[in-house]
This record gives C-alpha cells, structure tokens and sequence, in this order.
C-alpha cells in the first residue's frame, strides 16, 4: 500500500469537491482529490451554472476562457399554468459579470474546473479514486484508505472533506445524523430533439396531474417530467405510448418526435430529496455540498449552493490549512456561517413543494395562476427577486483568498 502525506484530502471531483480544491490549491493548501469515476460524463446531472458561480469564476480570472465552452444563456423565466404563460423571473439586472444562468453540461464545468487546478502546483486530482475508510487516530480522522486506478493508497491529510454527493461515503462513515425534511415527489428525465423552429424558452407546464420543465440545450430539450414521491414503478408499468400522450397532451409542439422515446428505458430516475446534516464535521473531517444537504431540484439551485459551500469553506480554511494550526473551531465556523443560508433555501423549496407541487401532482381542482406568479408576471421589476434568489442565492459567496 501506496502512503501519501497532504494537507487535505477531498473525496468527491463533484462541484463542490473540484471548486474547493482548485480554491485551496490557489492558496497554497497541498490538496488531493478523489474520483472514483474515470470521467465526469454523467447524465441528467445539475447542469445550471448560475450567476454567482460565474462571478467566482471571475474573481479568479477564469471566467472569459470559461464562457468560450459551449452553453445557452437563460435570462428569463416562464411558467405556465394551465393556458396561461406568466413571466417570473429575470437574471439580465443582475449586478454581476454574467447575468443569467449559462446551460452547460456538467462535465464541461467539471473539466475546465479540473484544468484550472492542475495550473497550482499543490493540486492533485486522482481519477479512479475511490474512498473505502477513513483513518482516525486519538479520536480525530487523519486521512483515507482508498483505491486509486485499482491500487491501494492511504492519504495521510489534515483535513479530509466529504463532498461525495447525496450517497457520501464519508458521511456514513462519520455517524453524523441526517434530518429527512422531505419532499413529495420524483423527477423522470428524458431528451427530445429541439429542432430550429422551436422556441429557445425555458419553461415549466403545470396542469392537473401534471408538472414538466423542459430546458433549452442547444440541440435537445432536457426535459424532466416531475411524478408523486415512489411512483416511478407504476408510471413505467403502464407504458411508453400512455408516457408519449401525456408529454404531448402537456406540450403539444412534440408530437412530431415524441417517438424519439422508444421504451420506458429511456426514462431516467432522480429520487428527490431535502436532507441536512444535523452536524456538518467532526474532528479532521468536514461535510460540504450535497453531502452535508441535499436539495430539492426547485430553481434548479444545487450546483449554486454547493459551490457557494466550496467558497467559504475556503475563505475560511486556507489559512488554517496552509500553516498547520486547523483546529475544530474552524470547521464549526464553517457550519455555522453556511448553515443560513441552507435553511432558508431548503425552507423555500419545501413551501413550493407543499403549497404547489404537490397539489399539483393531486389533481385536486382545476389548476390556477398563484398569486405571487400573478404579481411577477404583472410587474417586471418584481421578477428581479426570484431572479436575485435563484441566481444568487441568500447568501452569495466571494473569493477572498489571494494567490499563492
């Protein structure tokens, strides 16, 4: 077995993972991070980058070779409830850089992301990386055992950081308690051709029974058809062709390539969830992202709030890191100051969950415009705070570290 000795050990290339160890990398902080995959392709993934991501891209002078990647900008959003189309938010008066959301998959943010840190000489991201246990002496984690390209390595670190996503291995490996706060449905994502003749609009479709986004890609929609929590199993049972008429009945304008979607195989499942750590750390290890919270795909603001997670964890253990004196209060400081704005967020998705998702999926009575939609769409400069939240977030973080 391979020992290596680092200052910090992250377990998750993810958002949250790579951003925190291109940050500490930046800072001087030796880091190492794991992925257990030998690529970032994976579908059906958070693939929003929102303004306040971007501002950190900018703060760190990436964001001009950033958005030369491939991408489609949305600056507005639309709903549509029943008939009728409402307006309800607007990014374009965002004071910041890139005011809108950029749409990109995944793993181009993740690459770029993974070719940035490589610029630091302290950064090392190890592909094929997978975390098994971790190491604790006296009380306090002092590193992992994992498998890196199918050989057996222990990575000696002062700090280890979970950021494996909703499933995470470190957490379950720490003890550390999750409150399940809930969430009443499931999202089936499917992709159909856009054609040139399409609109290039980003939208949701609520209609009795039924809830569906579908986002612009360029040359295919994403679209995810959202079901009642559990009942992915019964909706796949009953059929392709009962699917196919349902999409169309929602969005008529797909009858002409609904075929596209050949069996209920290409209907992929995300289990939605809203959980929270109770705790976030314990001596030596520290639990960011969707490891520490998952949210719900409501504003589509995951990928926001991890990467914000990443930013401040930084900002506030650079430092500590670098000259050796990491102590427990850091990583509580890290929890206290993050976990605002993850209660207020997860707070808002869970009123929209209960308020209209779910009596939306219950068919209960004919579907209405909410007033506060109402509202949005009657005056513009209102649609500026849902824009400010989705793209912002409660509490945007920025890159208060310098190079080193």
């Amino acid at each position: 077995m391979t020992t290596i000795k680092t200052q910090c050990c992250v377990v998750g290339g993810g958002p949250a993972g790579m951003v925190f160890g291109l940050l500490l990398a930046r800072a001087g902080v030796r880091v190492v991070v794991l992925e257990k995959h030998g690529d970032f392709l994976r579908d059906f993934r958070g693939d929003t980058i929102h303004p306040s991501t971007m501002q950190v891209l900018h703060e760190i002078g990436a964001l001009d070779d950033f958005l030369k990647l491939p991408h489609q900008k949305l600056s507005r959003f639309g709903a549509q409830f029943g008939d009728q189309k409402v307006q309800v938010a607007d990014f374009s008066h965002l004071p910041v850089r890139a005011p809108y959301i950029a749409l990109m998959p995944q793993w181009d943010f993740l690459d770029f992301v993974a070719a940035q840190g490589r610029r630091w000489p302290g950064f090392t991201l190890s592909m094929h990386g997978e975390a098994h246990e971790l190491i604790e002496e006296g009380g306090r984690v002092v590193g992992v055992r994992a498998t890196v390209a199918g050989e057996a390595q222990e990575i000696r670190a002062d700090l280890v950081v979970g950021a494996d996503g909703r499933h995470s291995t470190v957490r379950q490996q720490t003890g550390l308690k999750l409150d399940v706060l809930g969430a009443p449905m499931d999202v089936l994502w499917f992709r159909l051709t856009h054609k040139k003749t399409d609109s290039t609009e980003t939208m949701g479709r609520f209609d009795t029974g039924s809830l569906m986004v579908m986002i612009d890609r360029g040359d295919y929609w994403q679209c995810a058809f959202v079901i009642p929590k559990g009942s992915a199993e019964p909706v796949k049972a009953a059929g392709i062709e009962k699917f196919r008429a349902t999409i169309v009945r929602l969005m008529p304008f797909l009858a002409d390539r609904i075929d596209e979607l050949k069996t209920v195989d290409d209907l992929k499942l995300l289990t939605v969830a809203v959980e929270r750590l109770e705790k976030w750390w314990n001596p030596g290890v520290l639990c960011i992202g969707d490891a520490a919270h998952t949210m719900s795909p409501i504003g589509g603001v995951g990928v926001n709030i991890a990467v914000q997670d990443a930013v401040a964890a930084s900002n506030m253990l650079a430092a500590p890191l670098r000259e050796g004196r990491l102590s427990d209060s850091d990583l509580a400081a890290v929890q206290v100051y993050r976990m605002r704005p993850v209660r207020m967020t997860q707070a808002a998705q869970i009123f929209l969950q209960n308020r209209i998702i779910a009596p939306t999926l219950a068919g209960t009575g004919p579907i209405k415009v909410p007033w506060p939609a109402r509202l949005l769409d009657r005056f513009a400069l209102l649609r500026r705070l849902p824009a400010r939240l989705m793209g912002m977030g409660v509490q945007p973080e920025h890159v208060k570290t310098t190079p080193v």
